[in-house]
């Protein structure tokens, strides 16, 4: 799995746990509704400000972002 699509998983996991929408989650994090369309489809990564913004909104850190399964065994990005 690439980083970007770990990051998508993540984020719907997220809001799957917490049973908000996608449209919730960005006006929450105060992430634009275009910006979050983006991630989630695949057509941007995100930033670090951004995924900061994530965990700031969900009451997170980028440590519990970032510790889960889905970001174990990430393909490498050099090649």
């Amino acid at each position: 799995m690439d980083i970007s699509t770990a990051l998508r998983a993540r984020i719907f996991e997220l809001c799957d746990e917490r049973n908000i929408t996608y449209n919730k989650l960005g006006t929450i994090c105060g992430i634009t509704q275009s910006t979050l369309k983006n991630i989630l489809s695949g057509r941007n990564g995100a930033t670090v400000i951004t995924i900061k913004k994530l965990c700031d909104g969900l009451e997170i850190t980028i440590g519990e972002f970032f510790s889960t399964p889905v970001f174990d065994g990430l393909e490498q990005e050099i090649r």
